[in-house]
């Protein structure tokens, strides 16, 4: 069974039904025997920067898209959170940063376009 871990972007291409996800994450995201994770992280990185006017999600319940479209929550423990503050500082974003933690602790693979999450070790499928 895959185990994917959706980057903020890849979540929001998914329920946007963009052209922008490459077919092959696509795919892997519908395939039904993959369980898919969305953080708690992309959903705070979600609502912030909707409040910052940076994005518009669609929906003023962005959460409810995780269980309506399948997928599993993924909550934030303390474990990933020590992870993510030892990570070395290839990469500045605390959102990332705790995906990156999360991937390398839950075992994920991350969809995302930011091929830096590989230089800590996790699997990606590109966006």
């Amino acid at each position: 069974m895959t185990r994917l871990l959706l980057d903020t972007h890849a979540f929001l291409w998914w329920l946007d039904e963009s052209p922008k996800l490459r077919r092959e994450a696509r795919t892997a995201i519908a395939d039904s025997t993959a369980l898919v994770h969305v953080s708690a992280v992309t959903i705070w990185e979600i609502t912030i920067k909707a409040q910052l006017g940076r994005l518009e999600p669609g929906t003023e319940r962005i959460d409810q898209e995780i269980a309506a479209n399948g997928f599993v929550e993924l909550p934030i423990s303390a474990y990933h959170a020590l992870v993510a503050g030892k990570l070395p500082p290839h990469h500045s974003d605390p959102f990332d940063r705790m995906l990156i933690a999360q991937a390398q602790v839950e075992n994920l693979v991350v969809v995302t376009h930011d091929k830096i999450f590989s230089d800590y070790g996790v699997n990606i499928l590109q966006t």
